[in-house]
């Protein structure tokens, strides 16, 4: 478990995989994604995340917000695995219920699992992405600090092809990076 200010990124409980269900069927939520989610796909999506922590140890956190004690979404890494140039890596995700919008839960939520993985998890490189017109989660990764280098952008091959959304931008972190940003916050 990992706590923020106004966050607790936690364990998976039973009983949050019915507003995640909700948010994964709300059209604003999931608006840069191919399609919505049913309530059988999000629970597939929440036994993937499972099998992940199974497996690793770490992965998407369900995030609390500590005032409320309402479930928000999730914040963390999945590990992709899909064909593509930077694959196997491990990304930072984040997707939030509407609720959870316009308060920077994302990002300081984000800045706690990218700490995570590089002093726990022993990462030495993060990824991120999203489809090109996602400029609100391309401004999380920017304020993570990390890079993007027009030459990383790819075709996601699980987006049909045509589809508005089948381009990616890739943004990027290094552990070394990430050290010399925190150093310099430490300083500040």
């Amino acid at each position: 478990m990992l706590k923020t200010e106004r966050l607790i990124l936690r364990p998976w409980r039973q009983e949050d995989r019915e507003p995640f269900a909700a948010m994964n069927a709300d059209p604003a939520v999931m608006e840069f994604f191919v399609s919505t989610m049913t309530h059988e796909e999000s629970d597939g999506f929440v036994d993937r995340i499972e099998e992940g922590w199974a497996q690793r140890g770490f992965g998407l956190w369900a995030a609390e917000e500590i005032e409320s004690g309402t479930f928000l979404g999730f914040i963390g890494f999945f590990y992709q695995t899909f064909d593509a140039h930077f694959t196997p890596a491990f990304e930072i995700g984040y997707r939030l219920a509407r609720a959870g919008w316009g308060k920077g839960y994302a990002t300081e939520g984000a800045q706690a699992a990218v700490r995570y993985g590089f002093e726990e998890a022993g990462l030495t490189d993060i990824v991120s992405m999203t489809c090109v017109p996602n400029v609100r989660s391309q401004n999380v990764m920017q304020k993570l600090g990390m890079t993007h280098d027009p030459a990383d952008d790819f075709d996601h091959p699980r987006v049909p092809d045509g589809h508005p959304f089948k381009r990616h931008v890739l943004y990027r972190l290094t552990a070394d990076r990430w050290r010399e940003l925190d150093a310099a916050n430490v300083e500040a």
